[in-house]
């Protein structure tokens, strides 16, 4: 097992194991643990499914995992059960998002725009957007 990846801990692996899906028919599953561990490396990170490490499985099995999880509802139902299994512990995240912005919000050089001096700006007329609104407004509809 690499150190740089998220790995269950024992004592956190002991609190969702009883609590996940038994025996489906079919072709043997993946190791819950370690396809668990690839969900939540993913959604650590950041990272896209088909990025995943290749010590946690295919990507395809994580994805697929994760994604017929979430339709059946197993997580909310994990989340649920294991809340309720213990105290609420002192320090508690409900939600933690982010905002990815596209390469263009941070701003750019702004070309050659000439900034107006505070002389001329005086001198010139007041601009208003409310104006062509109401221009606009009174013009007849057709």
């Amino acid at each position: 097992m690499s150190p740089h990846l998220f790995w269950l801990s024992d004592e956190a692996w002991a609190a969702i194991e009883p609590h996940l899906p038994r025996g489906k028919a079919g072709k043997p599953r993946v190791d819950d643990r370690t396809v668990i561990s690839g969900i939540l490396h993913v959604l650590k990170t950041g990272c896209r499914w088909r990025d995943v490490p290749a010590a946690y499985g295919p990507p395809t099995t994580i994805y697929n995992r994760f994604n017929r999880w979430s339709q059946r509802r197993i997580w909310q139902r994990l989340f649920e059960k294991v809340a309720a299994s213990g105290p609420v512990p002192k320090e508690l995240s409900i939600d933690s998002s982010h905002v990815k912005a596209h390469r263009s919000a941070a701003g750019s050089k702004r070309g050659n725009m000439k900034k107006r001096l505070g002389a001329r700006a005086a001198e010139g007329r007041a601009r208003s957007i409310a104006w062509p609104t109401i221009a606009a407004d009174r013009s007849p509809s057709p």
